[in-house]
């Protein structure tokens, strides 16, 4: 709004009211001037002007003493003067209110400007135009893009590490599986060729004991009877019979082959 234009209730002042009004207050100072010096020429005496003003006592003094004549025109003179100051306080009264009333006008003309102007940045603002409103927006959504892109790559870093932990349990899992397989087969292995070598052993002292009680018995059917030939070594002497001894070997034979099939497969 522009302050410096006055409204057209001004152009009251400049009225002809206004010249008219200081015309009056002139012609009202230039009276009392001349009633003064005229007072001044009636008493005769050589007082100061200026003396005569601010001294009231003396000036009624002075107006005693005066003709009737001059005495008639002093009181013509303050009535006129009497009116012409209530004419004028009524016309500053008058300008005082109007004065009042422009106060009033201006202030609401400004009220309604500035809550327009606010209403307008409201709108502008909430339509997302207002350039308060875009720069911080912009700053908060370029923020966002880079949050989201270091989310994405922290994302990506975390999937990642998971994948790898999870490759790496699964490869020991797997390479647990076939140590503990490798362990228990050389186990089992162990435990069967022991086994088989003590069965072996047994075996080769069954065949040497029926060849020593082969080439006895024609001797004992004849009668005579010899001492049995010692054998050297620690021996086992089971007893059983050849044939049942050979069916826990054929036995063992056929579970470790079993055990040794379920091996490759794994």
């Amino acid at each position: 709004m522009d302050m410096g234009r006055k409204p057209g209730k001004s152009r009251h002042l400049s009225s002809p009211r206004r010249k008219n009004r200081g015309e009056n207050l002139r012609l009202w100072r230039e009276r009392e001037r001349m009633t003064v010096i005229k007072l001044d020429r009636n008493q005769g005496d050589d007082s100061d002007v200026e003396e005569m003003d601010h001294d009231s006592n003396d000036s009624d003094k002075s107006s005693s003493n005066s003709d009737s004549s001059d005495g008639s025109d002093y009181d013509d003179s303050s009535e006129m003067d009497e009116e012409e100051c209530e004419r004028l306080r009524s016309e500053y009264v008058e300008d005082l209110v109007d004065l009042e009333r422009q106060f009033t006008f201006l202030r609401e003309q400004l009220y309604r400007e500035r809550f327009t102007q606010v209403d307008s940045k409201l709108l502008e603002i909430r339509s997302g135009r207002a350039q308060e409103y875009l720069q911080p927006l912009q700053q908060l959504q370029e923020n966002m893009r880079i949050r989201t892109e270091v989310a994405a790559i922290l994302k990506q870093f975390s999937l990642a590490s998971v994948n790898n932990q999870i490759d790496a349990e699964a490869i020991a899992a797997v390479q647990n599986l076939q140590s503990e397989q490798k362990l228990l087969w050389d186990t089992i292995q162990d435990g069967l060729e022991g086994e088989i070598r003590r069965l072996e052993e047994d075996r080769n002292n069954i065949d040497v004991n029926s060849a020593l009680w082969g080439s006895e018995q024609p001797r004992r059917t004849s009668g005579s009877r010899r001492k049995p030939v010692s054998v050297n070594g620690p021996y086992i002497i089971y007893m059983l019979h050849e044939s049942d001894i050979l069916e826990d070997w054929t036995i063992i034979k056929r579970a470790l082959t079993v055990c040794k099939r379920k091996t490759e497969l794994h």
